[in-house]
């Protein structure tokens, strides 16, 4: 497999409106670790980056004091990162190590994620790195029982920030956080109100460290329910719960090598017939004639290409998936995976 150290990575930074995405984008660019980034945004002006501007290159470039560039998405973002990528062969900009992509507030990340893992010259350049989701504690019930684009963004999240729990109700926090946890247990947990700045944390992939380290779901009658809540708990997390009660996730544990073959065309299927309803699929393999695992990762219609990990993070050499769904019977999901890989039910067990 070709090493990904050639590949300029890029993060995705999204999030609702009013969630704070500039905001934590102006705390990382004043970090050191942020020299030669690139930053595709789509109006200066919403950014407010009078005060770290040190040079403007022309109307559509500017060159910030910590030494990141700082560019506008005019077109497509397509369009966007191929003239970032010819301006940096042409020595028309400083060079630049990474990209981070600040969306919308309205963004549905599966279309930029699909331009990053499908257009060619792209994919021959870049590498997609974390995609990072602020979450507004405040506001964080409103968002995501009225708009779509809201749980699609945790669902798609690597890290998940959250924001203004400075200004929260009492149990606020926590309430989200578990709901969070249900919504995308794979996703780790940052407090911007609480916590220094990690752009380490925040920036670089860790996939072999991004699965649910214990069981959280039991298997009853064929149906993966959730460990029963405390009724404090009941009522800390309900009213989230209740607007987010259709999107669910899970886990699923294999107990012996997956044939890659068999597995490859079971998600094909899967995706191309429930994608609109998967919104994350994540996991860590253990494929037949292989010593090392395979880490893959999907958001809805999109696979991201297949990484194949230099070593297990833990003795653990079990295949795990994480599913987050919305809509999906997860006895039915669970069944057809059985059926197509030919598995025994005794072989497939709900974590």
């Amino acid at each position: 497999m070709t090493s990904g150290s050639s590949f300029t990575p890029v993060n995705v930074l999204t999030g609702f409106l009013g969630s704070g995405k500039t905001t934590l984008l102006q705390r990382l660019l004043r970090s050191p670790r942020m020299k030669r980034t690139a930053v595709l945004i789509n109006e200066f002006g919403e950014i407010g980056l009078d005060h770290l501007l040190v040079q403007q290159v022309d109307e559509s470039v500017v060159v910030l004091q910590s030494g990141c560039i700082c560019c506008s998405i005019r077109d497509d973002l397509k369009s966007a990162l191929r003239e970032l990528l010819s301006r940096r062969e042409r020595h028309e900009i400083p060079p630049f190590d990474r990209v981070v992509i600040e969306t919308t507030g309205l963004a549905d990340p599966g279309p930029i994620l699909y331009t990053l893992l499908s257009e060619p010259v792209i994919r021959h350049h870049f590498q997609l790195g974390n995609v990072i989701t602020t979450v507004d504690v405040v506001n964080a019930e409103l968002h995501l029982s009225r708009n779509r684009e809201g749980i699609k963004q945790v669902a798609a999240a690597d890290r998940l920030v959250l924001t203004k729990s400075d200004l929260a109700e009492p149990g606020q926090t926590a309430a989200l956080r578990a709901e969070l946890a249900r919504l995308n247990p794979s996703a780790r947990l940052w407090d911007a109100a609480q916590d220094p700045v990690d752009p380490d944390f925040l920036l670089d992939a860790m996939p072999s460290g991004t699965l649910p380290d214990s069981a959280r779901y039991r298997l009853e009658g064929g149906v993966a329910r959730e460990p029963e809540l405390t009724a404090g708990k009941l009522a800390a997390t309900g009213g989230l719960s209740r607007h987010t009660h259709s999107v669910s996730s899970f886990s699923l544990i294999l107990d012996r090598p997956m044939d890659w073959t068999a597995f490859g065309i079971w998600l094909s299927l899967m995706l191309n017939r429930h994608g609109d309803d998967v919104l994350r699929v994540k996991g860590i393999l253990c494929v037949e004639g292989t010593d090392t695992p395979v880490f893959i990762n999907g958001v809805q219609h999109i696979v991201h290409p297949p990484r194949h990990l230099e070593h297990w993070p833990t003795e653990d050499h079990r295949s795990r998936i994480v599913f987050i769904t919305r809509g999906i019977d997860q006895g039915r999901l669970r069944r057809s995976l059985e059926a197509f890989c030919r598995l025994r039910a005794a072989e497939l067990s709900v974590a």
